[in-house]
């Protein structure tokens, strides 16, 4: 791994390498690991600079540096010399357009340190690529072309980078061979960056004037052509700057916990990343959210038993007592326990070409936790652009909002300032498994403190032996036409000739009280399906079999009503019908309406319907009579005690 350089710009090559390279290896091996960014507008430097990194430090092959010469003399941005954004800029578009798309990482190591660096796209429309650059990351390299200062994007990627919480800033006014080395021009660029800074709540941040091709202040400062510089060279304070695994060890103890490691009977432990503090056999801790007590009996790993463990290393922890612990739950500190709540504000970064869809259910993953989480409206979005405040319905592609987040159960949390592992989370979409947002937790409500569950002394099992059956909700489910209610009504008229206790939940019906405040867009569509879904829940809560008849047009929602009732409870029933059929009877006349445009987001015209995947019962209306329909249903449910 060598390449020809100039005296200037190269990293000492260690001693160790040629007299013991086992000591070298173990040496390397142990070297702290700093995560960082370049971040800023477009074609402000930021692959040259990494790609100038990687050559200073002598991270090229031999091979890989003839590559680079060649294609440099192909496909470059600097005439006859080496372009080293090459190095980085991978993607063929990124190469013929002289720009970042995608998130490239690179390692590099000087003797000091080892590094991993993020390249970030400065594009707007890849803002999300740039997220997920910076939520590992512990500092951020802002790059700005001193030609032409504080941009748009500067703004965006400096306000990103302060919001997923990255302590350390570096302000890299970059190009400064293409303005004579002008120290007026820098130090303008700083002031108006400070008081930008200062703005959105940066307290501090080291600037630097650089020259990523021509190498001025990377490894060495000040540079001949910099000698008004006073301050560190880029490499130097890479090398120096506090990682966020030190900083978090003087926080107190927290371990999700990702595994419960029971190789046999005589031994169970506990395994997971250590989020923050320290551990040591004899502490005393919490299990949360139950709330269990114990205390440390050993921390293993592979190579042994520890005295101690810190932030950042992954142990076994056994406990002195047997006490009830499973993969999400934290194991922390006994008297600085964290707080589990099932609803909060945050701010959420979207990151799907499908908007937000206020009121469905998302799998929302924090740590090692993974539980049904709902979206709220938002209560506001921000132009990261101007940080003003702008009124929203949703959320689209890299938009970046504040809203209301509720959980189907209490979740173990700390808000994203004090705590990433434990203050950040994903959204994932239950259909597609795709990630579709990012947020960070602020704090939880008050209302989920308040309200409490209140134990009643009649049990759900009481009133439904009282009717001697068991509760079920029947989901009816199809296109409009489909004989939904219809076949519904019959099956309850059989229902209750067999002295069954039910109650039936029609569409049209719920839209004249419950839900007459909703429309028919795809957001009110899923809240008319959550608050069914509810209803639904209490009736099943007092012993009753609930039928239920809704075009319910999407999955999300008929699985997040199947995830509010005990196992076997949810019968989805789909009712089949062609469109074609379903629109020659339109008994009610929408599908006309609809085609002629008088009835907007009609299901099945301009609105979608996902059919059942796997449905429990399946009827077929072209070919069975409404009878037939329903007798079969009642065969497939009974007996129902």
């Amino acid at each position: 791994m060598t390449h020809s350089a100039d005296n200037n710009s190269a990293y000492e090559t260690d001693a160790l390498i040629a007299e013991d390279i086992g000591a070298y290896l173990d040496q390397h091996q142990n070297k702290s690991l700093l995560r960082f960014i370049t971040c800023g507008s477009v074609d402000d430097g930021k692959s040259t600079l990494i790609g100038r990194l990687l050559y200073d430090s002598k991270m090229i092959f031999e091979d890989q540096l003839a590559a680079l010469e060649a294609d440099s003399k192909k496909v470059g941005t600097q005439g006859q010399e080496i372009d080293f954004a090459l190095l980085v800029d991978g993607l063929a578009a990124e190469r013929e357009q002289g720009i970042t798309i995608d998130v490239a990482y690179r390692f590099f190591a000087t003797e000091k340190r080892k590094f991993i660096v993020a390249d970030t796209p400065g594009h707007e429309q890849y803002t999300r690529n740039m997220v997920t650059g910076a939520s590992t990351a512990d500092l951020a390299v802002i790059l700005v072309d001193a030609r032409k200062g504080v941009l748009v994007q500067t703004r965006r990627h400096s306000y990103l980078a302060h919001l997923l919480g990255i302590k350390h800033l570096v302000l890299a006014v970059n190009k400064m061979d293409l303005v004579d080395y002008d120290q007026q021009i820098f130090d303008g660029i700083v002031a108006e960056y400070s008081a930008f800074a200062e703005e959105i709540g940066i307290e501090a941040f080291t600037a630097i004037p650089i020259s990523g091709f021509k190498g001025d202040n990377i490894t060495n400062a000040p540079s001949p052509q910099t000698e008004w510089y006073d301050g560190p060279a880029l490499i130097d304070h890479l090398e120096s700057v506090e990682i966020a695994n030190i900083a978090a060890q003087e926080r107190a103890f927290r371990m999700p916990v990702q595994w419960v490691n029971r190789p046999n009977l005589d031994f169970r432990g506990f395994s997971g990343l250590i989020g923050s503090g320290t551990v040591a056999p004899g502490d005393a801790v919490r299990i949360v959210p139950s709330g269990k007590t114990s205390t440390v009996k050993s921390i293993v790993t592979y190579d042994g038993e520890l005295k101690e463990a810190v932030a950042g290393q992954s142990v076994t922890l056994t406990l002195e007592d047997e006490v009830d612990c499973s993969r999400g739950d934290v194991i922390s500190t006994a008297d600085n326990p964290p707080e589990a709540s099932d609803q909060f504000e945050a701010t959420i970064v979207w990151l799907d070409e499908e908007a937000l869809k206020p009121g469905r259910g998302y799998w929302l993953k924090l740590a090692s936790q993974m539980v049904t989480a709902t979206i709220a409206e938002p209560k506001y979005e921000i132009n990261v652009n101007t940080m003003d405040h702008l009124a929203a319905k949703t959320l689209q592609l890299n938009s970046i909002g504040v809203a209301e987040v509720h959980t189907e159960r209490p979740i173990t949390f700390e808000p994203y300032t004090d705590s990433r592992s434990l203050g950040g989370f994903i959204l994932v979409d239950k259909i597609t498994n795709a990630t579709v947002g990012a947020g960070m937790l602020h704090f939880s409500l008050r209302r989920a403190q308040n309200v409490h569950w209140q134990a009643t002394t009649i049990t759900r099992d009481d009133h439904a032996g009282m009717k001697n059956q068991k509760p079920r909700v029947l989901w009816f489910t199809g296109l409009s036409g489909s004989g939904k209610s219809t076949i519904a009504n019959a099956v309850e008229q059989r229902l209750n000739l067999m002295n069954r206790h039910t109650f039936l939940l029609d569409g049209d019906n719920v839209r004249h009280g419950l839900n007459k405040d909703l429309g028919f867009t795809e957001a009110d569509r899923i809240e008319n399906i959550r608050r069914v879904g509810e209803v639904a829940k209490l009736m099943t809560d007092a012993g009753l079999i609930v039928l239920t008849a809704f075009i319910s047009p999407f999955r999300a929602e008929r699985d997040m009503v199947r995830s509010m009732m005990d196992e076997c409870e949810f019968i989805e029933i789909f009712v089949d019908t062609p469109l074609e059929v379903a629109e020659e009877r339109d008994v009610k006349g929408l599908y006309k309406k609809a085609r002629s445009g008088e009835l907007k987001n009609f299901t099945g015209i301009d609105s979608p319907y996902e059919a059942p995947a796997e449905p429990e019962i399946r009827v077929n209306t072209v070919e069975m009579t409404v009878d037939e329909a329903a007798d079969h249903i009642v065969s497939q449910i009974m007996p129902l005690k």
